[in-house]
């Protein structure tokens, strides 16, 4: 079941632009003729009000309507960042880009297309490796990264090409190897390397259900049902469900945003964070091939992951009874468009919420409670790779954030029954490069108040003799004090873990109100510091970075100009200072992610993988939260018995 959503445009600061906003701006910014006539946009959207705004605006102030309009001016050869005042019908702030530049759009790619579909060296490659209809062909469009020696000026992509047996068929099974495009999109010019022709593989690779050999039939039907609706309701942009109060909205980069994220708490709705979205991610490959070493893609900056999102199905993407939420973004030409569905909300069973059986007092009757979790969800496609970011809420004041990965992975053609540590064989004519899959997400704490602390907790065996048996082991916690103090890692094997607390407030035993950061197992940036991976995606070389707020300090890396950055912005600069950390507005960055390496069973599209971390409250309650649960109603036994 469907729900509509009929959200007022525009009822707060941070409901997300609408359409008619976005339209507006473009026409103030096009009619101040800053911009060439072949500029494009690479995205719109409202931009944020800060802490202190939206504290003013609790207080009765109205803010300022700001849309930040980004994009590139074909004719400069640069990118630009206008912010237009909707409130007093004006320009903010213009300003050209000096270092990387606007994201990756679809003007781009048809360029692209348009220069190597004319290209004779690009043809005469590929008439070379036997491939006449250009119509089988199909360019995979990729992010340069920085400047190649061959092109080191220009807004400059990267190509690769595929070759289709007919339209709908799998083109990644085929790789034109050895062939890779270098094209300035603003100039047209182009540079084709052709490292060696390789034959191209023949055996198809489908995965649609109409081209599957077999689809199982034994699946019986499974109902999710709620016959009284769902237990959310919905208000504009803010959601409230059981005692959560949560508001939310789409940014063109960062995708699914939170914020104002709160815990009704015996009638009073305590505050969590002011802010929690993906800041940035970087993929960094590992394979030395000339296809692949110069591969570190950043798809939140590079490529405006946000604005990539999928238009949800219910019954495939989501289940059960769902809302869903459009979102709207901005075109090339300047005009706005609508996702539809791009965000899922619904709730989930999730077993078993607390149990215990008196098994000296079977008198007395087992109490158990159900768990179940609210889910909010988008789903983005770059290229290749699907990226599906999951908010969940649970009843016991947990939040978790879980990133599901899967699509198809990269590709080389190799010989047969050959491997390589770096690209292991995943066909018989297929390898598959080992890879990075790197994310930090920012959370902007407002932990019980704007001031807040992080410490860092460690299990540690002791070291005296007070334990009779001497196995005696014990949590060792210890304050973070600085920038520098805080740029850890994670250590498994002391369940390290670390806790955002609030200095100013205690809980009923006297301590101060706080919520655990319990990591997941997870890598760290893999490829020397100096190399271009290295210098552009520094937030991934630690897992956790505490900064004091300040406005201006929005994205881990480059943000929205990563796209040809030389590297260097983002945490490592902010930390640069080594700024105190200590009963402060601050914000919490978490760097985590997979190390992928391919297997068969990835090919010929990837079952999901995971990658998350989990907030826990640690003495934010002085008991369970979960106590008042209610026994389900449906708790009796139905069951087909059989013998053991």
């Amino acid at each position: 079941m469907t729900i509509t959503n009929d959200a007022p445009a525009a009822a707060h600061p941070l409901d997300p632009a609408t359409t008619a906003e976005l339209a507006h701006a473009v026409a103030i910014l096009r009619a101040s003729q800053k911009l060439g006539e072949r500029a494009f946009f690479s995205f719109g959207h409202r931009y944020e009000p800060s802490r202190g705004e939206l504290d003013r605006h609790r207080s009765g102030t109205a803010l300022e309507r700001i849309i930040q309009l980004v994009g590139h001016d074909r004719d400069r050869g640069q990118s630009f960042d206008a912010r237009i005042s909707l409130t007093l019908d004006n320009i903010a702030s213009f300003e050209w880009i000096d270092e990387g530049q606007a994201p990756l759009g679809a003007d781009d790619v048809a360029v692209l297309y348009g220069v190597l579909f004319q290209n004779e060296q690009w043809l005469a490659a590929l008439a070379k490796r036997g491939i006449e209809d250009l119509s089988l062909v199909h360019i995979e469009p990729w992010i340069a990264g920085i400047h190649p020696p061959e092109m080191p000026t220009g807004r400059v992509l990267r190509a690769l090409a595929f070759l289709h047996q007919h339209p709908d068929d799998n083109h990644y099974a085929r790789p034109v190897e050895g062939l890779v495009g270098l094209v300035d999109v603003d100039s047209g010019n182009a540079v084709i390397l052709d490292h060696g022709v390789h034959p191209v593989p023949t055996e198809s690779a489908n995965y649609a259900a109409d081209q599957v050999e077999e689809v199982r039939q034994d699946l019986k039907p499974l109902e999710i049902t709620q016959p009284e609706g769902p237990s959310f309701t919905v208000d504009g942009h803010t959601i409230c469900w059981q005692k959560w109060q949560i508001r939310i909205s789409t940014h063109p980069v960062d995708g699914l945003v939170l914020h104002d994220i709160r815990y009704r708490d015996r009638d009073v709705d305590r505050t969590i964070l002011h802010r929690a979205a993906l800041s940035d991610m970087v993929v960094p490959y590992g394979d030395p091939s000339p296809m692949h070493f110069w591969k570190h893609a950043f798809d939140a900056g590079e490529t405006a992951l946000g604005q990539n999102a999928n238009s949800l199905k219910l019954g495939c993407d989501c289940l059960g009874e769902i809302q869903y939420f459009d979102a709207t973004f901005l075109g090339a030409d300047g005009t706005p468009y609508t996702c539809e569905n791009a965000i899922c909300l619904h709730e989930e069973d999730f077993g078993i919420l607390w149990k215990h059986a008196n098994v000296f007092r079977p008198d007395i009757k087992p109490e158990v409670r159900r768990s179940r979790r609210l889910v909010i969800s988008m789903i983005h496609t770059i290229g290749n790779y699907e990226y599906g970011f999951y908010w969940y809420f649970y009843l016991d004041g947990n939040i978790e954030l879980e990133v599901k990965l899967t699509g198809i992975v990269g590709v080389s053609v190799t010989g047969a029954n050959t491997d390589s540590e770096n690209s292991p064989q995943i066909a018989p004519s297929l390898s598959s490069p080992i890879h990075q899959h790197l994310f930090c997400f920012r959370l902007d704490f407002n932990l019980d108040g704007p001031t807040n602390s992080v410490a860092e907790t460690n299990i540690e065996p002791t070291e005296d003799d007070n334990h009779p048996y001497g196995s005696g082991f014990r949590a060792r916690t210890r304050p973070l004090r600085t920038e520098h103090e805080a740029m850890r890692v994670i250590d498994p094997a002391r369940s390290r873990s670390w806790q955002i607390l609030n200095p100013n407030k205690q809980n009923g035993l006297g301590k101060p109100v706080a919520y655990k950061l319990l990591p997941k197992a997870t890598p760290t940036l893999l490829v020397p510091e100096g190399s271009p991976a290295g210098r552009r995606g520094g937030f991934a070389r630690h897992n956790l970075w505490v900064t004091p707020y300040r406005e201006e300090e929005t994205y881990a890396g480059a943000g929205p100009f990563t796209n040809l950055h030389p590297g260097g912005a983002g945490l490592p600069a902010h930390v640069a200072d080594n700024r105190s950390i200590e009963n402060t507005e601050l914000v919490v960055w978490h760097s985590f992610g997979v190390t992928h390496v391919p297997r068969p069973e990835d090919w010929p599209v990837m079952p999901v993988e995971y990658a998350g971390f989990m907030l826990m409250p640690t003495g934010f309650f002085d008991q369970s939260p979960a106590l008042d649960v209610a026994p389900s109603s449906t708790c009796h036994t139905k069951s087909g018995k059989g013998s053991a």
